[in-house]
């Protein structure tokens, strides 16, 4: 069974799920509503069932140290649930840096690099991008268009902006 934690960031609260063993939603609570459901027996955006988990812990402490302007040193266990082209998607996302951003079109190279193939596309990428479930940590705020524009956010493009800011000034 899921549970559901909050924490209050610069940028508004945001909602955290888990199944006991790891996390496996985080995303901004004025967006739960439109992420996807982590409990088909719990709507999305309800507040039951709330009910502290070991994993909640750890993730209050990642997001304490990511909005006090340092990196975390530990990250908590996750288990975001997607396809497997969402989950090799989302593992080359983990693999940006602090301060550092990278275009769909590199994360899909990247990914076809991976894969034996020639190409893959951007567009696809892009797709697997949107349905992270597990925003900050799995950092997909980092990836941009390939002109450097600021694309696609569930979170809003305000609060794109505002993270690559931060992390560009803070972390370090």
């Amino acid at each position: 069974m899921k549970s559901f934690w909050y924490y209050d960031s610069p940028l508004g609260r945001m909602r955290m799920a888990g199944d006991g063993m790891a996390l496996t939603e985080l995303c901004f609570d004025d967006k739960a509503a439109a992420a996807v459901p982590v409990d088909a027996a719990v709507p999305a955006g309800t507040n039951a069932p709330v009910r502290w988990l070991p994993v909640f812990d750890q993730t209050c402490r990642w997001l304490e140290r990511y909005f006090d302007g340092y990196i975390p040193d530990s990250t908590p266990p996750l288990d975001p649930q997607g396809t497997p082209f969402r989950l090799a998607v989302w593992e080359i996302l983990r693999e940006i840096p602090y301060g550092v951003t990278m275009s769909y079109g590199t994360v899909a190279a990247r990914l076809a690099a991976d894969r034996g193939l020639s190409r893959m596309s951007a567009q696809a990428v892009g797709g697997a991008v949107g349905h992270n479930p597990i925003a900050l940590i799995i950092p997909c705020h980092r990836v941009i268009g390939a002109d450097g524009s600021l694309t696609g956010y569930a979170a809003g493009l305000d609060r794109k902006d505002w993270l690559l800011k931060w992390e560009s000034e803070h972390l370090f």
